[in-house]
């Protein structure tokens, strides 16, 4: 037999249904707005490659992405993390792109330059242009800041890294969505021989770079989806950052070696679910 309900009972029990819900969305909005965009998550991989010489055995990569300074990420937090990748001392550091989120309307770009400047990396500090850097007209302004704060800025354009009479390359591609990206002029002079790491910005063209020879993609971009669903996964990923959303893959028949950071900014909504910030370590191993 069906239990009935008075009339107050069941709006009782619609208060309290409705009140749990208000309440759990206040706790979820308060938590992905203030608590876990600040819950910075250090990961760390170790990349084993037949090509990688013995001199680069134990070199660590530290990648950075997606900053967005702006809005939602100051300089007082961009200075935080400076302090925190300084402290894990990289032998290369790879910056992925997407420094400022509106690069033409950020007032205090003179601001970021000593930041930036206090980054240490004995073999190098590289970085590219993703769509953020290229959008409202900042091109220049995010080139002439890379310059000026000791970064390689490589557009379609590669570099030889060297210890003793050992080399790996770094090839930087320029943005797809908003630059003019072009593989043959990038890998124009690599040598084949050497182990290959390319930055791109956007995950989703890591078929294209296994093809002409990339041996390891470093990506950003999809900032981890930003706002995941338990069970459903990213709510919304941006063009070029839906098919390989975050972590490490493993791509065609070489077995490429993708990673996509998560990013440390937002961008559009101040919100990050089940997607924290993160700041990526690579360490080469010999084979």
């Amino acid at each position: 037999m069906s239990k009935k309900y008075t009339r107050r009972q069941f709006l009782k029990r619609a208060l309290a249904t409705t009140s749990t819900a208000i309440i759990a969305s206040s706790i979820g909005y308060g938590y992905a707005r203030y608590i876990e965009p600040k819950q910075l998550e250090i990961t760390k991989h170790i990349v084993e490659h037949p090509t990688i010489p013995k001199k680069f055995d134990q070199i660590k990569i530290v990648q950075f992405s997606d900053t967005h300074v702006g809005h939602y990420f100051s300089l007082e937090q961009l200075s935080h993390i400076v302090d925190k990748i300084n402290a894990l001392k990289p032998d290369l550091l790879f910056f992925t792109g997407d420094l400022m989120d509106e690069p033409n309307k950020y007032a205090a770009t003179n601001h970021l330059i000593p930041i930036l400047e206090r980054l240490e990396a004995p073999l190098g500090k590289f970085a590219i242009y993703g769509n953020h850097d290229h959008g409202g007209y900042g091109s220049e302004i995010y080139k002439e800041m890379m310059n000026q704060t000791g970064f390689t800025l490589l557009m379609n354009s590669s570099e030889e890294i060297f210890v003793e009479d050992s080399k790996i390359t770094i090839v930087g591609l320029d943005d797809v969505m908003l630059g003019r990206p072009n593989f043959e002029q990038a890998f124009k002079h690599v040598d084949s021989s050497s182990f290959t790491i390319l930055l791109a910005h956007e995950p989703d063209i890591a078929e294209r770079a296994e093809e002409v020879g990339a041996h390891m993609q470093l990506s950003g971009h999809s900032h981890g989806g930003q706002i995941q669903i338990p069970f459903f996964g990213p709510l919304i990923t941006p063009p070029l950052g839906s098919i390989y959303v975050e972590g490490d893959h493993l791509i065609g028949p070489t077995n490429m070696f993708l990673y996509v950071n998560r990013g440390l900014g937002t961008t559009r909504l101040p919100l990050r679910f089940l997607a924290k910030p993160e700041i990526s370590i690579f360490t080469l191993a010999a084979t």
